[in-house]
């Protein structure tokens, strides 16, 4: 797994290639639960180049989202470009509902 961040003038874009299983989410959690806690809360996620996310994958989103959610004020993280196999894993677990979808990253960023 590769995880890129670009700063953005009203959010961070992290960029997450290959695949998110458990040996490699605790990696992406860091990386976005140290980007909210250095003051960013508005996160988009492009998932363009991830084949595979496992439930410790769903679960460092999550936690990520809960984080700015309960923050003052509140953040958002976004999910962009996602993959239909990958999407499918969202719907089946009710996160399609948690979190807001985007077809490209410009779209997402413009969401803030």
């Amino acid at each position: 797994m590769e995880i890129k961040t670009e700063a953005m003038k009203r959010c961070e874009v992290v960029t997450v290639s290959g695949r998110i299983d458990s040996a490699t989410a605790p990696e992406l959690e860091k990386v976005l639960l140290g980007l909210i806690q250095s003051g960013q809360k508005n996160i988009v996620v492009n998932l363009s180049d991830t084949e595979f996310i496992s439930s410790a994958g769903l679960k460092a989103l999550l936690s990520a989202l809960m984080k700015v959610r309960k923050s003052v004020p509140a953040g958002d993280v976004v999910i962009a470009e996602i993959p239909s196999q990958l999407k499918e894993s969202f719907d089946l677990v009710g996160f399609d509902r948690l979190f807001k979808f985007h077809d490209n990253t410009l779209r997402a960023v413009g969401s803030f």
